[in-house]
């Protein structure tokens, strides 16, 4: 394929792009992961650099000088290899795999190898990079002001209509309409894309609060700003996330009796679903009366997915058009799949949902474990721990409604990857690595 067909990459995107590149190479250890994360904030996936067919987004760009800093720094090191990182490594094999089979074709190959890329690159690379929770407070610092920008030109999309990052080509000039209200996306592919990536934000961003030295205005311009992205993306997925975040916070007082609640919920959604007429994941319809949204089509696509478990259990699918009255326009032959469980299935049969599964839940027993491990602790500890099971909660609800394919795969990673280094630390490391510093 000819190298003009494949690279498209804008002179501003170039220069922004070098910038992040000459910061990951020169900045502190601790303050390395922003240029990733600014980067897959600021630049749309349309800036694209093709070798030899591969192609590379300036995220992944970033991802790439970011493992050479790792190696010409030395700074290759996690401090144990745990359960997490085991199950993300079979996680992307099985993907890889079972895709690659499936399709049977190179172009197969290539596309599961870009996901491995973006994943196991991606997650060691923070895993390297945030090692306690004095890191990760400098990043949510950094990311408090940083949302700002993006902040103010989704409010001028709101107010025009047009979306000043189509000059980086990935997304339309002209907003989506919905209901005659402007669904802003910014940088994002999709509104949906852009709302979740702030609501999942918001409880990190809100845990600098409770954080000692900490001017309180940093992180309520931060919280401010991720909510009215929320608002702007008029998206019932972020939405939902976002009540779901709210309702985290709000058990707080309950914090102590997690365990109870959480056999409560299970049992409270298996006697609704024996009571009710529908299935008890007929919720999210009903819900979307209330927020908003297509909460009917994410209802009926999980409806089908069980009632085809045996198309795509072994192998996953690549035809699934029978499944719903809508086709993905995009990919002929698929269903329109807005959920990421169903397409961790699809694409990768039951292994690779039951991994991906396990690995959530590897994820919530890392911090609940932590969160016990620093009981008596200052509150600035325990509410950042907190706010990182939040924002995981946050992320499990909108898998429910949407399938990530955006550069919002960066802050998933990195929320995987902070858990699991967080929970490598003893209780003396975590006192230790909780730092005091002003922005």
């Amino acid at each position: 394929m000819p190298w003009d067909n494949i690279t498209s990459v804008e002179p501003l995107a170039i220069a922004f792009t070098a910038l992040m590149i000459i910061l990951m190479l020169t900045v502190r250890r601790e303050y390395a992961p922003i240029p990733v994360l600014i980067t897959a904030i600021y630049i749309t996936l349309g800036q694209v650099i093709g070798v030899f067919g591969l192609h590379f987004t300036m995220f992944r760009v970033l991802v790439l000088f970011g493992w050479v800093r790792l190696m010409l720094r030395g700074e290759i090191h996690i401090r144990k290899f745990n359960a997490i990182d085991k199950c993300i490594i079979l996680w992307v094999v099985s993907s890889v795999a079972v895709y690659t089979i499936q399709r049977g074709s190179f172009d197969a190959l290539v596309n599961r190898l870009g996901l491995a890329y973006n994943a196991l690159g991606l997650y060691f690379l923070f895993r390297c990079l945030v090692r306690d929770m004095s890191d990760l407070n400098r990043v949510l610092r950094v990311l408090c002001l940083a949302v700002v920008p993006l902040t103010l030109a989704m409010i001028f999309e709101w107010a025009t209509g047009y979306n000043v990052f189509s000059v980086f080509g990935g997304v339309s000039a002209t907003s989506v309409m919905r209901e005659e209200r402007i669904r802003c996306q910014g940088s994002f592919a999709h509104p949906i894309m852009a709302g979740t990536f702030a609501a999942t934000t918001v409880p990190l961003l809100a845990a600098l609060w409770f954080q000692n030295g900490v001017r309180k205005w940093l992180p309520t311009v931060g919280v401010a700003c991720a909510t009215s992205i929320v608002i702007l993306a008029h998206s019932s997925g972020p939405a939902t996330a976002y009540i779901a975040i709210l309702v985290s916070f709000a058990l707080w007082p309950l914090r102590n009796h997690m365990r109870a609640l959480k056999w409560g919920l299970a049992l409270g959604l298996l006697s609704l679903h024996l009571i009710m007429k529908a299935p008890v994941w007929a919720l999210i319809g009903r819900l979307s009366n209330v927020v908003g949204g297509d909460g009917w089509h994410r209802t009926e696509l999980i409806d089908a997915t069980i009632r085809n478990v045996d198309q795509w259990w072994l192998l996953g699918t690549w035809y699934t058009a029978h499944w719903l009255p809508f086709s993905n326009l995009i990919e002929p032959g698929m269903a329109d799949i807005t959920n990421h469980y169903v397409v961790q299935g699809v694409d990768g049969g039951l292994v690779t949902l039951a991994l991906f599964i396990v690995l959530i839940v590897l994820c919530f027993r890392a911090t609940g474990g932590l969160f016990r491990g620093i009981e008596g602790q200052p509150l600035s500890m325990r509410i950042t721990v907190w706010a990182m099971g939040a924002a995981l909660v946050g992320h499990v609800m909108s898998f429910f409604s949407v399938s990530y394919f955006d550069q919002i795969v960066v802050f998933w990673y990195f929320l995987l990857a902070v858990i699991s280094s967080l929970s490598n630390l003893s209780f003396s490391s975590v006192n230790t690595a909780l730092g005091d510093h002003e922005f």
